[in-house]
């Protein structure tokens, strides 16, 4: 029941007048929090995650926001109906208001009513899915959970049970509004509202379909697959066109919207279409040069580093980045240089390393003799 259900802003934990970004943030902060990867066999973390994205859902689409913010979670049920207050009777949207409005002044405030039963849209629906550094560099397929609306597998969308079909209504003959004459004081007025008989849809279903209990629509969780292509990054959002909520009266269904989680890799960091990591190397392959094995998205490759190579050095691997997203070529991958300097050294290594040092000259070191020379002529 909706009144269960708690507040979609307080799910989210944001403000009623968040923005699009921030709301996309929270989104994704409590979805990587009670995402099930994380939390196996945990029902209470798969309940918060299902209620993080039903709330995204609808917050993050304009519409069922817009209805949300209005009516509550009776706004963004399937069944419910705003020209015919909601689920039946009442102004619902200004309904009779906005007819003698609409009547006396020759439209504006209520406009004319759309055919209830016309062809609509349905709802795009939103998940996320979270890949590997590896998965995203090259691509890949993952299949999601997704908590959608379909029409009914056993009555086809109808509403009704197999064998029957609905009926035009006779009072509104199909319009799901009804035209009254009222005497005002500036004489007679034609005003129009909500077919009682109907409640606004344009049609009487005798039996209901037992599945949907006549609506003709079922929310469910069903598994999709999703290709993931090469070069996606962190935060990114991929739409599967018709993966969303089934339309209404035969019209077309959302789109699916995945927003991609890549999680951090251990040795790579990405900048765009680029690869960085770093390697730690000791002071004798640094000072005598040597051949060093790097670690690509491809596997390993060999690489000489030459003599005197200092800390911060950084060399480049033309090719061997991640994947242009949707373009042929890949971005580079650079590597950069750090010195291991050694710890708990023996008596005897540290002997060597003091005779090694008294044999060395300022030409052996360039960047402290120019930083010396700086500071004397800086102290004077």
């Amino acid at each position: 029941m909706a009144e269960d259900k708690r507040d979609y802003y307080s799910v989210l934990g944001v403000d009623r007048d968040v923005n699009d970004d921030d709301l996309k943030k929270a989104y994704r902060k409590a979805a990587k929090k009670y995402h099930p990867d994380l939390h196996p066999g945990d029902k209470e973390a798969e309940k918060s995650f299902k209620e993080v994205n039903e709330a995204y859902e609808v917050l993050s689409d304009k519409e069922k926001r817009a209805r949300y913010d209005q009516f509550g979670h009776a706004g963004v049920d399937p069944n419910f109906n705003p020209g015919a207050g909601g689920f039946g009777g009442g102004f619902g949207d200004f309904g009779d208001l906005g007819d003698i409005f609409s009547s006396f002044f020759g439209g504006g405030f209520g406009g004319s009513r759309a055919n209830p039963n016309a062809p609509r849209r349905g709802s795009d629906v939103s998940t996320n899915v979270n890949i590997s550094f590896e998965e995203a560099a090259k691509g890949c397929k993952k299949t999601v959970k997704v908590h959608k609306i379909d029409s009914c597998d056993v009555c086809h969308g109808s509403g009704c049970e197999t064998g029957t079909s609905a009926k035009t209504c006779p009072v509104c003959h199909g319009s799901g509004r009804v035209t009254s004459v009222q005497r005002t004081p500036f004489g007679q007025m034609q005003t129009q509202s909500v077919c009682n008989n109907c409640h606004g849809s344009g049609k009487i279903i005798d039996k209901p379909c037992k599945k949907c209990a006549g609506k003709g629509r079922i929310r469910h969780t069903v598994e999709h697959e999703v290709n993931i292509p090469a070069g996606i990054d962190d935060g990114q959002v991929l739409s599967v066109r018709s993966g969303g909520d089934a339309g209404i009266n035969g019209g077309p269904s959302g789109d699916l919207r995945v927003s991609v989680n890549v999680r951090p890799h251990p040795i790579f960091e990405r900048q765009g279409y680029d690869v960085y990591c770093d390697i730690p190397i000791t002071f004798a392959q640094a000072a005598l040069g040597d051949e060093i094995t790097v670690p690509t998205l491809d596997g390993k490759v060999k690489f000489q580093i030459h003599e005197g190579t200092q800390p911060g050095d950084e060399f480049k691997l033309r090719g061997k980045g991640i994947q242009r997203l949707n373009y042929p070529g890949r971005g580079d991958q650079y590597v950069k240089i750090s010195v291991e300097v050694p710890r708990e050294l023996t008596k005897e290594q540290k002997a060597k390393i003091r005779e090694f040092d008294s044999s060395t000259n300022a030409k052996n070191y360039k960047k402290q003799k120019s930083f010396l020379d700086k500071v004397k002529e800086f102290l004077g």
